[in-house]
């Protein structure tokens, strides 16, 4: 060997020869079964190769390959498994010179199919395998580097290298459990087929480039439909996690994107797939968010909102094609429930990895998606009613709710849009208890920056507020801003949510906890001012014989202004008012401990059959109050004038469906109210903006009103006669022309 190995290198260009004479006695002696000779020959040959790694090495491969070729197509393991460890030390050969006309397809079927042996003998069966998976860690080496080589990630080629990894990696998780012993694990032959097939993968998509990536995750898509294997969720999870790990960070978002149109063209199938698919998104999504999720964000969140609509609508209609004919899958709900829950944690868990600018705007996007009857124009007709409305409106809140979870901003303004917050604040009116819910808990989410919602969980009366340590930040500017220009809003959300009868004990406790959140996260003096009489109004409310209100309810909004009333005073630290407060709470712990959170909050709440008498000391006084807080130097103005909520044309209609009735109203009311200045066009046209300033509250609108008013008794007081004569002169002709133009129009 030495010799010739010698001579190989002195004379390099009898390579060629050496090779193909080595080459015709192989093929001889594997003919004659001679196969000591075989081992010899194929020695011989890879120590040739090892040695000589010059320019002419190109046609000996050529005899080297044809050999492992004879070997590999023989029928014997052992030879199989000799031209195999042939091929890999070849394979791990740098060569200099590219070459032109060698094929390996041969090789990627024939290891493949290595793969996938079915050999009587367990033993030699994994040791095929394994040979088959070191074969294709071979081939994918050996091509993947070199320009002018067959293009390894062709689909021809994937198709087959992708599922027989897939398929070694899936049967090496039946056999796992069967350890082996320290023993025979240390020693580095004793390699199992699934570890060495997970590095052959990983290495796979580790090289893959940009424009690769989808003909290497195809198959395994194929794969797991194929097998069914979308249902038992850890397998796929697997294969999932090991692609994100292996390839590179920033094409993390094709395989997203792959993944969101499989799940599309998955719609139609079982819930349990579909689920299937989402856990592996939910999985994906957190380790890609990593790298970049790309310009993926809004579609991602789309394409689970959709998913989440078909499934209401299955759950509802009972089949796939809103028919029911005998032919269709049956529908199993709780197997679609758990889709929903599984598509709204993805939804989450997508949330949480991206920056505060982009959250705001899936914030904007799904409260975009929510369906409001009569108003929402996106909104295809879907087959499941009312009922399939209401139950999105729930699930398209329930997501929001995970989105908004542990959201923190330093800038609640450009955070929370006016285009967010009020369509939110509106849904709060529903007459869906649930749906109220839902919204309050959101609102919750956002306001609360230092995670003091736990703190306000159950409402008591707390004789020293720092046992519950409390954060408390200063009052920002930006907060300043957000507060002037939605407090009202919210204070009248808070009031009207207090008045609804199908309001419970978590309503009334979270309604608490906003306005804890309130009078920590976002109060300066002005807020402070208005959130106590917010509280004497819920006191009055209660009281109040007008409001048909049951008892629970009165007794519960007395408990919650008594404890709000305790916590504020505490955090103002004025000793007088905390005082008045802890008077008024002693003598309703003696005479009516029905007025206090303990005795309402409770799973059977201790109530009176009827509220007749509470009067005297058992009410907490706006005048006291006002005189003890004046001295502190508060607004004792604004604190002597009971709040009252701005009634708008929404109240009249809050024990409404929907809020699509209350918007054609308060069009038409605008339209009626609106000054005669302009001239109108005959038919006004009404768009979405439209519709979204008319839910709108708007504060300041009463002040103008009122400056309105007063100049205009100002104009008719002090004006000379003439200008007002003038003035309704001029109001009276154009009521004129404007009678003239209808008569034009009959006539016409």
């Amino acid at each position: 060997m030495e010799k010739l190995t010698f001579y190989a290198l002195s004379a390099p260009e009898k390579l060629d020869r050496i090779g193909a004479y080595l080459s015709e006695r192989l093929s001889r002696d594997v003919a004659r079964h001679r196969y000591g000779y075989v081992c010899i020959a194929m020695e011989a040959l890879d120590q040739l190769l090892m040695a000589c790694h010059c320019q002419s090495i190109n046609l000996f491969v050529e005899s080297f390959l044809k050999m492992v070729r004879k070997l590999l197509e023989s029928d014997k393991p052992s030879l199989q498994i000799l031209g195999t460890n042939s091929f890999v030390k070849f394979a791990n050969i740098e060569e200099d010179t590219p070459s032109y006309h060698r094929s390996y397809d041969f090789f990627v079927s024939r290891f493949s199919e290595m793969c996938h042996s079915s050999y009587e003998d367990p033993d030699i069966r994994t040791k095929i395998r394994m040979a088959g998976i070191k074969g294709l860690q071979g081939v994918v080496r050996k091509t993947v580097n070199d320009e002018l080589q067959a293009n390894i990630w062709d689909p021809q080629h994937m198709d087959k290298i992708v599922p027989s990894l897939l398929f070694n990696l899936q049967s090496g998780e039946r056999t796992e459990s069967r350890s082996p012993s320290p023993l025979q694990a240390s020693e580095k032959e004793k390699e199992s087929p699934v570890d060495l097939t997970e590095r052959c993968f990983r290495e796979l998509l580790g090289r893959a480039a940009y424009g690769n990536i989808k003909n290497a995750v195809t198959p395994v898509l194929m794969h797991l439909d194929n097998h069914s294997l979308w249902e038992g969720k850890t397998f796929a999870v697997r294969c999932f996690k090991i692609i994100m790990y292996s390839i590179q960070s920033q094409h993390s978002h094709l395989v997203i994107q792959q993944l969101l149109g499989h799940l599309d063209a998955n719609s139609k199938n079982s819930a349990t797939v579909r689920a299937g698919i989402v856990e592996v998104l939910l999985e994906a999504a957190a380790i890609a968010a990593s790298g970049s999720v790309g310009p993926t964000v809004l579609e991602v969140f789309n394409t689970l909102l959709r998913q989440l609509r078909l499934s209401v609508d299955y759950e509802l209609t009972g089949s796939y094609d809103g028919s029911t004919n005998i032919g269709t899958k049956i529908i199993k709900a709780h197997e679609e429930r758990q889709l929903q829950e599984a598509v709204i944690r993805t939804i989450g868990s997508f949330a949480n990895t991206l920056p505060t600018y982009q959250r705001s705007e899936v914030m904007l996007f799904i409260m975009g998606k929510i369906p409001v009857p009569g108003v929402h124009p996106a909104l295809p007709s879907t087959g499941s009613g009312p009922e399939g409305t209401r139950m999105i409106q729930i699930m398209l809140l329930k997501s929001l709710v995970q989105v908004t979870a542990g959201f923190q901003t330093t800038n609640m303004l450009t955070a929370l849009p006016s285009s967010f917050i009020e369509p939110l604040l509106s849904f709060s009116l529903t007459e869906d208890p649930e749906v109220r819910l839902l919204v309050l808990q959101i609102l919750l989410s956002l306001i609360d920056r230092h995670d003091n919602t736990p703190k306000f969980s159950n409402i008591s009366i707390i004789s020293d507020i720092s046992v519950l340590k409390l954060k408390v930040d200063k009052c920002s500017r930006q907060d300043n801003l957000f507060m002037k220009k939605h407090g009202q809003q919210l204070y009248r959300h808070i009031y009207l949510g207090c008045k609804e009868e199908s309001s419970g004990r978590q309503h009334y406790e979270t309604l608490f906890a906003l306005l804890g959140l309130l009078s920590v996260e976002l109060a300066n003096e002005e807020v402070v001012v208005d959130l106590i009489r917010l509280a004497l109004a819920l006191q009055d409310l209660a009281l109040s014989t007008d409001e048909a209100m049951p008892v629970f309810n009165r007794c519960a909004v007395h408990a919650l202004a008594a404890a709000y009333l305790n916590l504020i005073c505490q955090l103002t630290t004025v000793p007088a008012f905390c005082q008045h407060i802890h008077e008024v709470i002693e003598v309703r712990q003696k005479e009516s401990p029905y007025l206090l959170p303990e005795d309402v909050f409770i799973d059977n709440p201790k109530l009176p059959s009827s509220l007749e008498k509470v009067e005297g000391d058992v009410l907490f006084l706006q005048s006291k109050i006002t005189e003890v807080l004046g001295g502190s130097g508060y607004n004792t103005e604004r604190l002597a004038t009971p709040y009252i909520p701005q009634y708008t044309d929404e109240d009249r209609l809050s024990k409404r469906k929907s809020i699509g009735e209350t918007i054609s109203l308060q069009v038409e009311v605008e339209s009626r109210n609106s000054p005669e200045k302009e001239e109108r066009t005959p038919a006004e046209e009404i768009t979405f903006e439209t519709l979204k300033n008319a839910i709108v509250d708007s504060v300041g609108m009463e002040e103008q009103e009122r400056e309105r008013r007063r100049q205009v008794v100002e104009k008719f007081q002090k004006a000379p006669f003439e200008e007002i004569a003038a003035h309704c002169g001029a109001r009276a002709t154009l009521l004129q022309s404007k009678l003239n133009q209808i008569f034009e129009i009959t006539i016409r």
